[in-house]
């Protein structure tokens, strides 16, 4: 069963710009990786620097295997200096109701 992930970041105000440059280099293999369905971009209106990414995945483990290979690959150094605190994820199933 596929599963949706919401991952929301929070980005220093002074550093919105060059996040979403980053992004745009980053998603490419994120999409290509095994098991990712999509990944849509999403900008608060209100709140620019809030930034969420809603990905689709064919199962959590796909997910949670390729989250494995980007924190091997040290991307938390990477995204480090861009935020203004924590980033959140959500684990969702659909429901169809």
């Amino acid at each position: 069963m596929s599963i949706t992930v919401t991952l929301t970041f929070s980005i220093r105000p002074d550093r919105v710009d060059e996040f979403r440059s980053l992004l745009e280099n980053l998603l490419p293999d994120t999409r290509a990786y095994d098991g990712c369905l999509n990944v849509d971009v999403y900008q608060d209106q209100d709140s620019p620097g809030t930034i969420t990414l809603l990905e689709d995945w064919s199962s959590k483990q796909h997910q949670q295997k390729y989250q494995t290979w980007r924190d091997e690959s040290g991307i938390a150094d990477v995204l480090g200096p861009f935020l203004a605190g924590e980033p959140s994820f959500s684990y969702m199933d659909r429901l169809d109701i």
